[in-house]
């Protein structure tokens, strides 16, 4: 009998598990061990068989940090996208790879629009389209994060809808398939300087998950609003909680600064913020039902009528309660006019991209009655 010996081939693998809050990446080599028996037969031919042995054996193994997430909370209206912008370009000036990950109120992504001009090879844009039901949120934010964790971000940043529970965030990434990936880095909430304080009690518990688990409390629109205006505002989110059954101090959690003048020390306070696992008295409200975004397409008002309308809007108790208006309106020039609208502020930009819509979100709004205004 005759052996020739063995030949070994194998498959890379990758595994992931949680330790010390890294990410311990084994890579694993898959081998096939061959065993060929050879024999000369009574005739004088040669009869040979092979063997397969298959065994995996740990080649290398490294821990690497868990992917932190910034949630970026905020009722409508707040600044949520514009505090985006300017923390996203602190990041990539630092070299990191960030991902941010945008949910608009509804079918139509405007935010993403918004974001357009940060956009870049350190800096990607994915959206999640039409996420106002909880559980089509879930399932596809899971999915973007999957595919962001394959593509090697540094960090993720996550706007979802200014109306959103932040419970729905932490369920997921305590789900396995994230949090071996995954950790929260911060909770942030913006809040306007000039709050409107008459909100009714579905957004004032929505409001309350936000302030409840974050981690910093960023007040925005500081020169549109007075000192008297910002300490109003913070009693107010005080009284909320106690209001809601939540023990939690809000007043040492705030950062009230100029968002023009923020420094690189801002932005590294900012970036260790965390976030708190407070408990409040939770309503029972299907954002679906408590809320609604109305979408006008191919809306033309001449440039000078444009504010005037808007505010005309929120002043008109038949149009319902509106919340918020954003979209863009198409000028004669082929230019493109931003709107971005609440009750007390109206912001407008000129911008080289848009789309000829219109979104109009609150509660019990009356369509025809603020379709009027732009016929």
């Amino acid at each position: 009998m005759l052996y020739n010996g063995g030949a070994s081939t194998g498959e890379i693998h990758y595994h992931l598990c949680n330790k010390n809050q890294n990410r311990v990446i084994i890579l694993l080599v898959l081998c096939y061990d061959f065993k060929y028996n050879m024999r000369i037969n009574s005739s004088g031919s040669v009869e040979s068989n092979k063997q397969t042995t298959k065994s995996i054996r740990i080649k290398e193994t490294k821990e690497v940090p868990m992917i932190k997430i910034d949630l970026i909370t905020g009722f409508l209206g707040s600044g949520k996208t514009t505090f985006i912008r300017k923390y996203a370009r602190y990041l990539t000036e630092q070299g990191l790879h960030i991902g941010i990950i945008e949910n608009d109120f509804g079918a139509i992504n405007v935010d993403m629009l918004l974001l357009q001009d940060i956009e870049s090879e350190q800096c990607e844009l994915e959206a999640i389209v039409g996420g106002n039901v909880a559980s089509d949120w879930k399932r596809r934010f899971k999915a973007k994060l999957i595919l962001f964790a394959l593509q090697g971000m540094d960090r993720i940043i996550v706007e979802p809808s200014g109306i959103y529970d932040v419970n729905i965030f932490k369920e997921i990434l305590y789900d396995e398939s994230v949090s071996s990936k995954y950790e929260i880095g911060n909770i942030f909430t913006i809040v306007d300087a000039g709050l409107e304080k008459q909100l009714s009690e579905k957004a004032e518990n929505l409001l309350v998950s936000q302030i409840a688990s974050c981690g910093r409390v960023i007040v925005s629109k500081l020169n549109q609003s007075s000192e008297e205006q910002i300490r109003t505002t913070t009693k107010y989110l005080s009284n909320l909680l106690n209001k809601y059954r939540c023990d939690r101090n809000i007043e040492n959690s705030i950062f009230a600064k100029n968002w023009d003048e923020l420094s690189g020390e801002d932005f590294q306070l900012l970036m260790n913020s965390g976030w708190v696992d407070a408990s409040y008295r939770r309503l029972s409200v299907d954002q679906e039902d408590a809320f609604t975004s109305l979408f006008f397409m191919n809306m033309n008002l001449p440039k000078d009528k444009i504010t005037t309308c808007v505010k005309q809007l929120f002043k008109d108790p038949t149009c319902g309660n509106i919340f918020r208006i954003k979209g863009f309106f198409e000028m004669e020039d082929e230019t493109w006019l931003e709107v971005n609208a609440t009750r007390e502020h109206l912001a407008t930009r000129s911008v080289e991209k848009g789309q000829k819509v219109l979104i109009v979100i609150g509660e019990d709004l009356n369509k025809e009655a603020i379709e009027a205004y732009f016929n």
